[in-house]
């Protein structure tokens, strides 16, 4: 049984709760008790150093959000993203919420989603009724009403190129189908890896995640990218006042900050290098990732997940792979010194 058939919460405390999802500190205290504070979280895709949010104002907790300003926070967002002129921009309180809406949205009765992934995709559309495929290559998601493509994937990092999806969106608009394209990771990438400046596309939704980039998830921020006619019914379907006051302005702040962004890709490519170097010495086989993550294969994966759960640091196994762990990308002299202890001496 893959990782996206688990249900949520499923076996409270055991490996099958922090395999579904990362971040589950509550079930990894309870499966790890006497593991050592503060604990070393490295099982999300979280950017671990946030960005500094700064004091904000009264306004932003006393009033509700105005509209004149979340218009200004897609507009940034859409500057950020290098979103096409005439393509339109919707923010929510995060991509999981965006996520639970498409099936409403988007009605289907077949979808394909594209090769191992993030696990929400396909048990939404399962819920709602649909038939869920999940396919190895792009001419099998276009037999689909709706197919759904990760880029680049979690958990292995995969990237599809932005002309071969193009094509892909293209084929299925001219036979009424839609393509979506969760492109959470792909902020710390060559903007050309992304679809955006190719929108307005018939038939292609995009999705961006901000906390993951800026190490903010629990503002809860998200955006879908599309065509005017599917935005509104995205703003129909969240209502008014979806984004909190503070997500508008710490997201209007970040995204005018070229410089933070650029200064964390460097680090991040730094420490991906550090953390990769770490693995292998491990005698992990690197398997993929993105600038927040590493995938990496090992015989002994269980065992490490079990050993790094007693030493106070979590990483993210996988039901359906066994041999597979996923680790976020640490920061700092401590935390690799932490983690490589943990990893090289038994």
């Amino acid at each position: 049984m893959g990782f996206y058939q688990v249900e949520r919460g499923a076996n409270r405390g055991g490996v099958d709760s922090l395999a579904y999802h990362g971040g589950g500190l509550d079930a990894a205290r309870r499966r790890f008790p006497l593991a050592p504070e503060p604990w070393l979280d490295l099982s999300t895709g979280i950017n671990v150093i946030s960005y500094p949010i700064g004091a904000l104002s009264e306004a932003t907790w006393t009033r509700l959000p105005e509209a004149g300003a979340i218009a200004t926070l897609e507009a940034a967002a859409a500057q950020a993203y290098g979103l096409g002129g005439d393509a339109a921009i919707v923010a929510a309180p995060g991509t999981q919420a965006l996520i639970q809406f498409l099936p409403r949205l988007v009605p289907a009765k077949k979808v394909a989603i594209l090769g191992f992934t993030y696990g929400e995709h396909g048990l939404v559309w399962r819920a709602s009724g649909a038939e869920v495929e999940i396919c190895d290559d792009l001419d099998s998601l276009a037999k689909a009403d709706v197919a759904v493509i990760v880029n680049p994937n979690n958990p292995d990092g995969r990237l599809v190129a932005a002309p071969d999806l193009l094509a892909l969106a293209q084929k299925m608009a001219a036979q009424g189908k839609v393509l979506i394209v969760d492109e959470a990771f792909i902020d710390l990438l060559p903007q050309e890896a992304s679809l955006a400046p190719h929108l307005p596309q018939q038939g292609l939704i995009l999705l961006r995640s901000f906390g993951k980039t800026y190490g903010l998830a629990g503002l809860r921020l998200g955006f879908a990218l599309c065509g005017a006619e599917i935005a509104e019914k995205w703003r129909a379907a969240l209502g008014p006042w979806a984004v909190s006051g503070a997500a508008i302005e710490i997201g209007q702040r970040a995204f005018a900050d070229a410089a933070w962004l650029a200064a964390s890709a460097a680090r991040l490519d730094a420490d991906c290098a550090r953390l990769d170097s770490l693995l292998r010495q491990a005698g992990f086989e690197l398997i993929g990732g993105t600038p927040l993550f590493r995938l990496a294969r090992h015989q002994q994966a269980a065992a490490l997940f079990v050993r790094l759960g007693g030493a106070g640091i979590l990483t993210r196994p996988f039901a359906a792979q066994a041999d597979w762990l996923r680790f976020g990308v640490p920061h700092g002299d401590a935390d690799f010194a932490r983690l490589a202890a943990a990893l090289l001496n038994p």
